[in-house]
């Protein structure tokens, strides 16, 4: 039997062979019988490489998905979430694997946040450094204050955007 399927302007067609039963549907089928999962388990020694590779993959998974936020084209922007998505992230059934999952994804992200060249973090001081390490020349305090002010502003603004994608997201 074929089954064509129209997606946008292109028409797909699937074969499929019908059981003995001769039914065809759509059902329900548990994640788990369709994924299989292993588990592996690490040495003391081993663990510290592992989670190495670990904690790489994270960041650059991480650094993919900022750079989506940053393109107001892709509205991935409108995903971001704040406190509210946080407390969602945790199971109703305490779960030790996902929490320090979870605790070592939100140091990362932190860490990662910053050292990004923003006025007011790590980055932005390590910025003015650089820049004073280069000229020779200290930037005056007055420049250095509205820096800070604007830093914060874009941090204000982060923190707004991401709080308010959550209430808007109880709305809908």
């Amino acid at each position: 039997m074929t089954l064509s399927v129209l997606r946008g302007l292109d028409t797909l067609n699937f074969d499929f062979i019908l059981g003995s039963s001769g039914k065809m549907g759509v059902y329900f089928v548990q994640p788990n019988e369709l994924i299989t999962y292993d588990k592996k388990e690490y040495g003391f020694f081993e663990s510290f490489p592992a989670g190495t590779a670990m904690a790489i993959d994270k960041l650059d998974s991480y650094v993919q998905q900022f750079k989506l936020i940053l393109n107001p084209e892709t509205g991935a922007w409108k995903g971001l979430g704040g406190f509210i998505t946080m407390g969602k992230q945790f199971k109703p059934v305490w779960d030790w694997y996902h929490f320090w999952n979870f605790t070592a994804f939100l140091s990362i992200v932190l860490a990662f946040m910053n050292i990004l060249p923003i006025p007011a973090l790590d980055g932005g001081h390590v910025m003015f450094l650089l820049w004073e390490l280069i000229t020779g020349k200290t930037p005056s305090d007055k420049f250095l204050e509205y820096a800070q002010m604007f830093g914060f502003i874009i941090l204000l603004s982060l923190l707004v955007l991401a709080n308010g994608n959550d209430i808007l997201n109880l709305f809908n």
